[in-house]
């Protein structure tokens, strides 16, 4: 199977269609910040369990916020073509939108030559399946309703603001 490489924007791949990591050398060191959003969907009472305590595992929200953390610091070892990049801050916003959402933004910055979206996306799934894993006894039904980048600061491609969120 032949793949070109032209206008697309398929960086990752080389002239033969394999995967390769972008080089990114050349590119000027930046401040650059992403945010990224994971909401999931829960029973009421699981929701209130959360957070009141009432979880046996403990506290899920320490838990998974915790995880949030390491999952930006080891993207590259889960996404195989993403840069190691040294991440100089994470943080982590937990939100109650209604009785049955919880929603987890994570915001990356680092200074370097590449972008953090990947990074703050992977703290957003790993908060998000933290708070699955030390439910999913008193509520199997949980999902993951969004996952998406919600901001990017920095780089060649400037700032990235999504326009909203619904049910996608």
């Amino acid at each position: 199977m032949q793949h070109n490489i032209g206008d697309d924007g398929l960086t990752h791949l080389d002239a033969d269609g394999r995967a390769k990591m972008v080089y990114v050398g050349d590119k000027d060191q930046t401040k650059r910040e992403a945010i990224a959003r994971a909401v999931l969907f829960m029973q009421e009472d699981t929701l209130k369990r959360i957070q009141t305590g009432g979880v046996t595992k403990g506290d899920v929200l320490s838990i998974a916020q915790v995880a949030a953390i390491m999952g930006a610091k080891r993207t590259s070892d889960t996404i195989p073509l993403c840069h190691p990049l040294p991440l100089t801050g994470v943080d982590v916003h937990f939100c109650f939108t209604d009785a049955h959402h919880l929603q987890i933004d994570v915001t990356v910055r680092t200074t370097g030559c590449t972008g953090v979206e990947m990074e703050a996306l992977c703290g957003a799934s790993a908060g998000a399946l933290t708070v699955y894993d030390m439910c999913k006894a008193i509520d199997r039904s949980m999902s993951v309703r969004f996952l998406g980048l919600m901001e990017k600061k920095g780089g060649k491609s400037g700032h990235f603001v999504r326009a909203e969120v619904g049910d996608e």
